[in-house]
C-alpha cells in the first residue's frame, strides 16, 4: 500500500508496530523533512475542512421563508395601498423582528465544526530528520512519529509504537468514563473504538504516562474528522410547534384567499355592490382574519419560557426548543457525566471479615462506612485506616478544593482513592510527611500493578501495592483480619469480587508488607518475589447521580422514556440502569447487536430497550432516528463530541456546560448550567408549560379574528352598505389584544397537573377539535353581539362613529371577560384565584382600559380613527354582554367536563371488554 493512500483508520489497529510502519513507507527514526513536505503536499494540513456557510445576507432573506410571514407582508403591503402606513409599520416591525431573532439563532452546524476543530492539538513533538523538534500540529502527516507525554492532547490518529504506562481519557470521543490504557498489541479487526488499546486517537487527552506513535490520519481522516463530517450531513428537524405553524399557515392562508374571494363575488353578484366597494370591504375581511400579532406573541411567550429556563439552570439557545420539550417522548442520555458524575467513587470494600457500603458520591470527601446498612465507627474498624493509607500514598494523583468544587488532577482511579482515604480519616499531607515515598514502579499493563516503597522516621520500610485483584493475589500470602496477618483464603476473595464485579463495579486490589532491611530502591524483584498482606478489594464504579435517581422517576411518572447510550462495556452500564430505575426489569444492548440490525429490526429493539452499551456516533445517530421514525420526539443529551451528531438529529439536543465539549454545546439547543440531569426534568415542566400558554393565547387571539371577519361577511350576506367596523378598526383591535390581554397569558404558572400528563402526540394539529370549537363558539357570539349593537345603535339614531364606536369596544371588553375564561382551557375560574390571581392578567386589563378610554375620548385618536364619545348607557350594553361571554363560556366548560366524566366509565368498560 502506498503511504499517500494510507488504510482507512479502522484497520489500523489490527497490524502490528512493524506492518504499520511498513504500510506507511516510514520507520522508527520517522520521516525527513523533504518527505514530510511531499505528503503534506498530497494529505494537505492537518485541519478539518471549513464549513460551507451561506452569506449573512442569504440567511436573512431566509428567515422571510414562511407562509404566515408572506400573510403577514401581504397585509403590511395592503394596509399600505389603503394608506395606513403606521399600521403597515407596525406589521413590518413584528415581521423584521422574528426575522432577527431567527437570524441569530441560525449557524448552529458551522459553530460545532469550528468548535471541533478548535479540540485539535496547537503543537506536536515529532521525530524528523532523526532527532526530536517541536512543530505546529497542522503540518503533521502521516508516517510522522508523535511523542506523547502526560498533559498531551493526541495532535492526530497515531498507531502507537512505544508505551511506558499510556493512559488516554476518551470519553469525550467514546464515552468511556475511565482513563484507557494502552498497548501494543494489535486488537481484533471488530473491536469497538474503546477497545482499540493499539491506538491513540486525536481531540483525546494523555492522562499518564509515555508513549510514541506514527501517525496514520491526518484531519478529515481521522475519527474525529469523522464525527465532524456526521454532524454536516446530519438533518436538523424542525420542532413540533414549526411543523405545525407551517401547516396552520398554508390552511389559514388559503381559507382567508377563499372567504374574501367568496365575498368579493357575493357581494357584486348578488347584492350589487360596486366592484371597488367589495374591494376594500374583502381587503378588511382579509386583515380581519390575519392573526398579525400571533407571531409576536408566540416569539414573546417562548422567550419569557427561556428567562424561566434559564432560572432552573437550562439554557436555550434556540427559542422553539421551549416548546418541543413539552412535547418529548424519549430522553437518550449519555451516561457519563450526564446520569453520572464522571467521577469514580468507591462504592465497596471487601476485607477478609466484612463488605463495607461507602457512601457519598464524587470526588468531594462526603460520606462514610456502613455494614449491612447501619453505620460503623471508626475506631472500630481500624482496618479502614491502613486501607484508607495505602490508596493515599500509593498514588500520584491531587485533589483540591476550589471555589466549592473538588478537582482531580491525575488518573479519576486514584482520584477516587484519595477520597476514600480522606473519608477514612486520614489526612494527605500528614501521612505523606510521616511515611515518605522513597521509591515507585508505575503501573504499566505488563505487570498491572503499582508499587511504592515508603520509609518512616524511624528508618522502617514498607511496600505498598495497588492493582489488578488477580495479580495482586498472586503476590499475596496472607490477609489481615480482625486486626492481625492470617492465612490468604483465595475462594473468599474470588466469590466476593464476582459479586461485586456483577453490580457493574471495577475491581482493585490493596497489599501492603514490610520492607527489607536497607531497601532504599525498588526493584520488581522486591514485588514479584511476594509475601504480601492484601488488605482489601475495592469496588469502584462512576455512581448515578442521587438527583438523576429522581429526575428519572418524575419523568417516568410524565409518561417520558428514558434510554441510556453510552460507549461503556454492557456489564456496567445494566447496573448503573438498574440503580437509576429506568425500567421495573432493564433490557440492554451493545454496539455489536446494534451493528447487525437493519433499520426495521432497530426500530422494533428500540421500543423496549433502555440500555445502549458500546455505542458508538453512528449507533447514537442511527438510535435517534430509530425512535424518531417510531413517532418519538426525542431529546439527546451528552457532553462529548461523540454525541454531538446526535444532539443536532434529535429534536431537542441538551449539552453539559460546565464538563461539556463545546461541540456539544453548539451542536444543541439547550445547555445545561449546572451538568443535571435533574433539570431535564425541570424543563420539560417549563416546555409542557409554555406549549399550555400558547394554546391559551391562540384560543383567544382567533376568536378575535373570527367574531371580526364573521361581522363583515354577515354584513355583506345582509347587503349593508355601512360596514360595522372598518379596516383601521379592525387592526387596532388585533394589535391592542395581542400586545395586552393575549400577552398576559404568557406569563401564566404551570397548572397543577401539567407533570401527570401523558406527553401530548406530536402529531396532534396546533388546532384540536376542541380548540375550533371553542374559538367558533365565542367567534359566534361576538358576531351576534357586535352585530346586533351596531345595528341597535343606528335603529335608535345614533351617528355611524358612534355605532362604530360602540361595536369595536363590545369587541375589545368581550375579549377582556374571554380572558379570564381563557386561563384555565377546560376548568372553572369563576373563583378567587381564577378572577384575580393573576397580576398580569389584571394590569393588561387596566392597560387596555386606558387605551380604550383614548381610542373613544381623546380628540386626536377620534380624528385618526373616525370615532366618537359613548354614553353611560351604551357602556351598560357593552358591560353586559362582557359578562354573558364570560358566563356562557363557563357553562360550555362544565358541560365538555360533563361529557368528558360520562366518557370515561365507558373507555374503561371497552378496555375491560
Amino acid at each position: 500500500m502506498r503511504a499517500d493512500h494510507p488504510a482507512h483508520p479502522t484497520a489500523w489497529h489490527v497490524l502490528s508496530r512493524d506492518q504499520a510502519l511498513n504500510e506507511l513507507q516510514s520507520t522508527r527514526q520517522g520521516l525527513t523533512a523533504q518527505q514530510a513536505a511531499q505528503r503534506l503536499a498530497r494529505h494537505g494540513p492537518n485541519l478539518l475542512p471549513p464549513p460551507k456557510r451561506r452569506g449573512p445576507l442569504a440567511r436573512f432573506l431566509l428567515q422571510f421563508h414562511n407562509v404566515l410571514i408572506y400573510v403577514l407582508l401581504a397585509a403590511a403591503i395592503i394596509t399600505a395601498l389603503l394608506g395606513h402606513w403606521v399600521d403597515s409599520g407596525v406589521i413590518l416591525g413584528v415581521v423584521v423582528i422574528n426575522a432577527v431573532i431567527g437570524f441569530i439563532q441560525e449557524g448552529k452546524a458551522e459553530r460545532a465544526l469550528e468548535a471541533i476543530r478548535g479540540m485539535l492539538s496547537p503543537h506536536a513533538e515529532v521525530l524528523r530528520d532523526g532527532r526530536r523538534q517541536e512543530i505546529d500540529a497542522i503540518d503533521l502527516v502521516p508516517g510522522d512519529i508523535v511523542f506523547l507525554a502526560s498533559g498531551d492532547r493526541v495532535p492526530a490518529d497515531l498507531r502507537l509504537t512505544e508505551v511506558k504506562s499510556l493512559k488516554i481519557e476518551e470519553a469525550a470521543l467514546t464515552g468511556e468514563s475511565v482513563a484507557v490504557e494502552k498497548q501494543l498489541e494489535p486488537v481484533p479487526k471488530d473491536a469497538p473504538l474503546g477497545d482499540r488499546g493499539s491506538m491513540a486517537w486525536s481531540g483525546t487527552l494523555v492522562t499518564y504516562g509515555q508513549a510514541r506513535g506514527v501517525v496514520v490520519a491526518t484531519g478529515p481522516a481521522t475519527e474525529i474528522g469523522r464525527i465532524s463530517r456526521m454532524l454536516s450531513e446530519v438533518q436538523e428537524l424542525t420542532t413540533p410547534l414549526l411543523r405545525q405553524l407551517a401547516v396552520f399557515g398554508h390552511w389559514l392562508t388559503g381559507a382567508i384567499l377563499f372567504m374574501a374571494a367568496s365575498a368579493f363575488a357575493f357581494g357584486t353578484l348578488v347584492r350589487d355592490f360596486t366592484p371597488g366597494e367589495m374591494f376594500l370591504a374583502a381587503v378588511g375581511l382579509a386583515v380581519a382574519a390575519i392573526p398579525e400579532g400571533l407571531p409576536a406573541i408566540l416569539t414573546i411567550t417562548l422567550a419569557i419560557g427561556v428567562q424561566s429556563m434559564a432560572r432552573r439552570n437550562a439554557i436555550v439557545r434556540r427559542l422553539p426548543a421551549v416548546e418541543a420539550l413539552g412535547s418529548i417522548t424519549a430522553i437518550c442520555s449519555d451516561k457519563t457525566g450526564t446520569l453520572t458524575r464522571n467521577e469514580m467513587t468507591v462504592q465497596g470494600i471487601i476485607t477478609a471479615d466484612h463488605l463495607f457500603t461507602v457512601s457519598g458520591t464524587g470526588y468531594a470527601p462526603h460520606g462514610g462506612f456502613s455494614l449491612e446498612g447501619r453505620e460503623v465507627q471508626l475506631d472500630a474498624h481500624p482496618e479502614l485506616a491502613d486501607i484508607g493509607r495505602v490508596g493515599l500514598l500509593c498514588n500520584d494523583a491531587a485533589l483540591e478544593q476550589s471555589d466549592g468544587q473538588w478537582r482531580l488532577s491525575g488518573d479519576p482511579t486514584e482520584g477516587a482513592l484519595i477520597t476514600l482515604g480522606l473519608k477514612a480519616g486520614q489526612n494527605p499531607a500528614f501521612e505523606a510527611e510521616s511515611l515518605p515515598r522513597t521509591d515507585v514502579i508505575p503501573f504499566e499493563s505488563e505487570h498491572r500493578f503499582m508499587a511504592t516503597l515508603h520509609h518512616d522516621h524511624s528508618g522502617h520500610g514498607f511496600i505498598f501495592l495497588k492493582g489488578a485483584p488477580e495479580r495482586v493475589l498472586e503476590l499475596c500470602a496472607g490477609q489481615r483480619q480482625a486486626g492481625e496477618d492470617r492465612p490468604l483464603n483465595p475462594k473468599h476473595w474470588h466469590v466476593a469480587m464476582e459479586a461485586a464485579a456483577g453490580r457493574g463495579m471495577r475491581l482493585l486490589a490493596l497489599a501492603m508488607r514490610p520492607a527489607e532491611d536497607g531497601c532504599r530502591a525498588l526493584a520488581f524483584a522486591d514485588v514479584e518475589v511476594g509475601g504480601f498482606t492484601l488488605l482489601a478489594v475495592l469496588g469502584i464504579a462512576d455512581p448515578p447521580r442521587e438527583e438523576a435517581i429522581r429526575a428519572v422517576a418524575d419523568c417516568r411518572a410524565a409518561g417520558i422514556g428514558v434510554k441510556m447510550i453510552t460507549g461503556d462495556h454492557i456489564a456496567t452500564a445494566r447496573a448503573i440502569g438498574a440503580q437509576l430505575g429506568l425500567a421495573e426489569e432493564v433490557h440492554a444492548l451493545c454496539g455489536a447487536d446494534i451493528e447487525t440490525m437493519n433499520e426495521a429490526v432497530l426500530r422494533q429493539a428500540v421500543s423496549n430497550t433502555e440500555i445502549f452499551a458500546r455505542a458508538s456516533p453512528e449507533h447514537k445517530l442511527r438510535l435517534v432516528k430509530a425512535l424518531q421514525a417510531n413517532g418519538e420526539v426525542v431529546a439527546m443529551t451528552g457532553d462529548g463530541v461523540n454525541d454531538a451528531p446526535a444532539l443536532k438529529r434529535a429534536d431537542v439536543g441538551v449539552a453539559m456546560g460546565m464538563k461539556g465539549t463545546e461541540a456539544a454545546k453548539e451542536a444543541s439547543e439547550m445547555v445545561l448550567t449546572d451538568d443535571n440531569f435533574a433539570s431535564i426534568a425541570a424543563a420539560v415542566e417549563e416546555g409542557r408549560t409554555i406549549y399550555d400558554n400558547i394554546r391559551k393565547a391562540i384560543v383567544f387571539i382567533l376568536p378575535t379574528n373570527g367574531g371580526q371577519a364573521g361581522v363583515l361577511v354577515v354584513a355583506i350576506l345582509l347587503g349593508l352598505h355601512q360596514l360595522p367596523i372598518t379596516p383601521v378598526h379592525i387592526l387596532w383591535v388585533n394589535m391592542v389584544t395581542a400586545i395586552t390581554l393575549a400577552l398576559a397569558l404568557a406569563f401564566e404558572p404551570a397548572e397543577a397537573d401539567i407533570m401527570h400528563r401523558p406527553p401530548r402526540d406530536p402529531r396532534e394539529p396546533i388546532l384540536t377539535p376542541f380548540m375550533l370549537w371553542r374559538v367558533a363558539f365565542v367567534s359566534a357570539l361576538l358576531v351576534g353581539g357586535s352585530l346586533g349593537l351596531f345595528l341597535w345603535e343606528l335603529d335608535r339614531g345614533a351617528a355611524l362613529e358612534v355605532a362604530r364606536t360602540a361595536t369595536v369596544n363590545l369587541l375589545m371588553l368581550s375579549e377582556v371577560f374571554y380572558l379570564f375564561n381563557c386561563r384555565r382551557l377546560t376548568t372553572s375560574i369563576l373563583s378567587w384565584d381564577g378572577l384575580l390571581g393573576s397580576r398580569s392578567v389584571l394590569l393588561a386589563i387596566l392597560v387596555l382600559i386606558g387605551l380604550q378610554l383614548l381610542f373613544t375620548y381623546q380628540p386626536s385618536m377620534q380624528t385618526l380613527f373616525h370615532t366618537a364619545a359613548l354614553d353611560w348607557a351604551a357602556w351598560g350594553r357593552i358591560l353586559t354582554f362582557g359578562c354573558a361571554v364570560l358566563l356562557l363560556v363557563e357553562l360550555e366548560k362544565a358541560f365538555i367536563r360533563h361529557l368528558a366524566r360520562r366518557r370515561r366509565p365507558r373507555q374503561r368498560e371497552l378496555g375491560r371488554a
